[in-house]
C-alpha cells in the first residue's frame, strides 16, 4: 500500500527514479506528507532511504519524476526550498572551533533571522545545552552536538525537519534528550520525516510509518491502524524479515 497524497501535502513525490551509474536506487517512488505529520522511514540498509532524503533535501538531484516540497519543485526551485528545511544527517555540520552560540549565530545570519541574540538563547535552551553555550564545540560528547545540530537545524523555524537516523551514536540519556527535543519541535507544527533503525524509538515519536523497500515504499501505516500495535512483527511482516 503506497500512502495517498493529501490536499495539504507538503511533501509530495510521484515516480521518483534515482540511478547512481547503472545501479537504480529509487524506483517509481511515491511519497507525500500533509503539514503537521511525522512519518518514520523505515527499511534496510541500502532500501533507498537515505537517498530519499537526500533528494528532498536538496542535496541530490532525481534522475526522473516530480518531487514538490512545501509547492516549489525540485531540483528547479531548490533555493526556496531551502530556507523551509532543517535538515539533520550523519554529519552535524558544525565548526569544533567556535562555541555553540558563535555556531548558531553564524547560521542565523545565514538565514537574516532578525533578534539573533534572543533567537540563540532560546534555541540553547531548548537543546539543554545553554549551560555550556560558550564551550568549543569539538569539547561536547557525541549526544551533546547532536542536540546543538537539532538545535541548528531548528534554528530558523522550518516548516520541514529531514532527519537522517539521528540517534546513531547516542547512550540513552543523550536519546531522551534527543526525543523531547523532537516533541516540542512537533508540537509547534513542524513536519518532520526521520529515516530509523530504531522501530521502537520511531513508534514512540512518529504518528505514520513507512516502510521503503528495494527503492519503493513497499507499505505505510499511521499509529492507530498497526495490527496489534505490534510496529516489529508488521515491519517483519512486510519486509520478509
Amino acid at each position: 500500500m503506497t500512502p495517498t497524497a493529501h490536499p495539504d501535502a507538503v511533501i509530495e513525490v510521484h515516480r521518483l527514479v534515482k540511478r547512481f551509474g547503472t545501479k537504480m536506487v529509487l524506483r517509481q517512488l511515491e511519497f507525500s506528507v500533509s503539514r503537521g505529520q511525522f512519518v518514520a522511514l523505515l527499511g534496510p540498509n541500502g532500501a533507498g532511504k537515505t537517498t530519499l532524503l537526500r533528494i528532498l533535501a536538496t542535496l541530490s538531484r532525481p534522475t526522473l519524476g516530480e518531487v514538490r516540497v512545501a509547492g516549489f519543485h525540485l531540483p528547479q526551485q531548490a533555493p526556496s526550498v531551502r530556507r523551509m528545511l532543517g535538515v539533520v544527517s550523519h554529519l552535524p555540520l558544525l565548526y569544533g572551533d567556535l562555541s555553540a552560540e558563535d555556531n548558531l549565530r553564524f547560521y542565523a545570519r545565514l538565514y537574516d533571522l532578525p533578534s539573533i541574540n534572543e533567537r540563540v538563547t532560546a534555541v540553547l535552551e531548548l537543546v539543554g545545552l545553554a549551560s555550556r553555550r560558550r564551550d568549543q564545540v569539538r569539547t561536547y560528547s557525541r549526544g551533546m552536538q547532536q542536540r546543538l545540530a537539532i538545535g541548528r537545524a531548528v534554528l530558523h523555524d522550518p516548516v520541514i525537519l529531514l532527519l537522517d537516523e539521528p540517534h546513531t551514536g547516542l547512550d540513552q540519556d543523550a536519546s531522551q534528550m534527543l526525543d523531547e527535543t523532537l516533541r516540542q519541535v512537533v508540537s509547534g507544527g513542524c513536519t518532520v520525516v526521520m529515516a530509523s533503525h530504531d522501530l521502537s524509538r520511531a513508534l514512540d515519536l512518529a504518528n505514520r510509518f513507512d516502510i521503503i523497500g528495494r527503492g519503493q515504499i513497499i507499505a505505510s501505516v499511521t499509529r492507530d491502524h498497526i495490527p496489534n500495535g505490534d510496529l516489529l512483527g508488521y515491519y517483519r511482516e512486510v519486509t520478509h524479515a
